[in-house]
């Protein structure tokens, strides 16, 4: 009776549960008897029934049994903490995603602006290069002429640039010793309606480089090998004029006329970029 009590007793959520349980015990194990086991909990039984009935004998598990069911209706409380807990790591979770998303992106962008810095330096270093550079004719040791870009340290300040000019003998202007810069050939002035002009030559330009020709002996191998002594050949070359002495420079641009193709004087030239006549 006291049993039926108590299982009436049980929420209706663990009626299952007894059921099955009770489905177990109503097959008395007699190994469980003759060893003193518990067929439930493989521990030492206890009998605590008054009938003489040995078959009517439970275990003290019983007891045992009811009270975890008992107690397990709370099982639903704890559950709705877990599940509590549950949703909370879920927020912190996905809070840390958003976090590890927004450091991702700033990261990316941190990436990206010093990708650009670096390009844009990469960019202003080559704007220097190229604005101290040209392309000029480069005589070979073989005879022959190759066009190739030359890089010219700066002599003037940094607003200055490098260009090239091209003009026919004679180019109508005047040149003379740098008044600061030692051993630098300047252009002092420039005849109006000149060549040089045409070409482009403006006054205060600082010569940095100029064609030149010069006469040698062409000696090829077959003329070397029956003895002969070669021909007379007219070679052109890139004169550089820094540091020259002012009559060998005069004197290098003037041998343009020595060409035999009458190709025009090709002039490097240092120009400063404040000069209001540049163009």
């Amino acid at each position: 009776g006291a049993l039926i009590l108590v299982v009436l007793s049980l929420p209706p959520s663990l009626t299952l549960c007894f059921e099955s349980w009770t489905s177990f015990l109503s097959r008395p194990s007699s190994e469980c008897y003759s060893r003193g086991i518990c067929r439930s909990c493989l521990g030492p039984r206890r009998m605590y029934s008054s009938s003489n009935n040995n078959k009517n004998r439970h275990c003290s598990h019983l007891a045992r049994r009811l009270v975890r069911l008992t107690m397990s209706s709370s099982s639903e409380d704890a559950l709705f903490l877990g599940g509590e807990d549950a949703q909370r790591l879920r927020e912190e979770a996905q809070k840390l995603r958003k976090e590890i998303e927004q450091f991702e992106k700033k990261k990316a962008d941190m990436e990206q602006e010093e990708r650009k810095e670096i390009q844009a330096e990469l960019e202003e270093k080559q704007a220097a290069i190229d604005r101290y550079s040209a392309t000029i004719p480069i005589l070979k040791p073989d005879g022959s002429t190759v066009a190739e870009t030359i890089t010219f340290p700066p002599r003037l300040d940094s607003n200055s640039k490098i260009l090239v000019c091209e003009a026919s003998l004679p180019l109508g202007i005047l040149l003379g010793e740098h008044e600061s810069l030692e051993g630098m050939t300047e252009v002092d002035e420039v005849a109006a309606g000149s060549n040089g002009e045409l070409a482009g030559i403006q006054e205060g330009d600082v010569i940095r480089a100029c064609t030149a020709c010069k006469m040698e002996m062409d000696q090829p191998t077959w003329q070397l090998l029956a003895g002969g002594i070669g021909r007379p050949k007219t070679f052109r070359y890139m004169f550089s004029v820094d540091n020259k002495p002012f009559e060998q420079v005069m004197e290098a641009v003037g041998s343009n006329r020595l060409d035999p193709e009458g190709r025009p004087a090709i002039l490097v030239l240092e120009r400063t970029t404040t000069n209001t006549k540049d163009k």
